[in-house]
């Protein structure tokens, strides 16, 4: 069964051209013109993955990746006209999984599907030596593909949950930016490392009880991060 993709897009005829040219790579389509539009068709179609322009009508980019969010892990790429870091910052800060600037592509955009389906896929599928992992509150199963802490499962995107899984099943290992960038998203684009700081942000406020110290994703300076040495597994 072909990867359901929404382009949501207010000019026609690049809607119609993005969407042409995925359904001739072998995906479905469905598109939207409008934020207010992307939101329903989400909510009824349940896409496998959203190409989202920042700038629309009616409810903006940033908007309707927040109320997908509410909702939905499905990996959202933002696309936008405007280069600015904080307009990507903003977007990966409400859940995006990547982004492209205007003009792009569609070889690029194909290829920025390709991985963030893979990565999703990856994600579904990984398998670890322990397939369930414990480390003080916080609960790692990877059989379910499912992270508890406290007993309650936390939702995480298939880049913050990629971080997770690559960190912790090497306790203590400091990784650089480039590289948790390369062991987990498995596409080294320019400029995106930092943006691994946006992911692991999000990341600490969903799982550490005080995001500005944290005991489980730990900045290593001048390098990277590293999953609290602290901890050992316990099956």
């Amino acid at each position: 069964m072909a990867d359901l993709i929404m382009v949501v897009e207010d000019e026609d005829n690049i809607r119609a051209n993005i969407a042409e040219f995925l359904q001739k790579e072998g995906y479905e389509t469905i598109m939207a013109k409008d934020g207010e539009e992307a939101i329903a068709l989400f909510d009824e179609n349940k896409p496998d993955i959203v190409v989202l322009d920042l700038m629309l009508p009616k409810i903006d980019g940033l908007e309707v990746c927040k109320r997908i969010r509410q909702n939905s892990m499905a990996p959202i790429i933002m696309a936008t006209a405007r280069d600015e870091e904080i307009d990507k910052l903003l977007g990966l800060e409400l859940g995006a999984d990547d982004y492209l600037t205007k003009p792009f592509s569609l070889r690029e955009l194909k290829a920025r599907i390709k991985a963030v389906l893979r990565r999703t896929k990856n994600t579904q599928s990984i398998e670890l030596q322990e397939e369930k992992m414990v480390f003080g509150s916080l609960e790692v199963n990877t059989e379910r593909r499912e992270v508890r802490l406290d007993g309650k499962v936390v939702d995480l995107t298939p880049s913050e949950y990629a971080i997770l899984t690559t960190l912790c099943q090497n306790v203590g290992r400091p990784y650089s930016r480039l590289q948790l960038l390369n062991a987990t998203l498995g596409e080294s684009y320019a400029g995106y490392e930092r943006a691994i700081d946006t992911h692991v942000s999000n990341l600490r406020k969903k799982i550490e009880r005080n995001p500005q110290k944290p005991v489980y994703i730990l900045t290593v300076y001048g390098l990277g991060y590293k999953f609290g040495d602290q901890y050992e597994v316990v099956n």
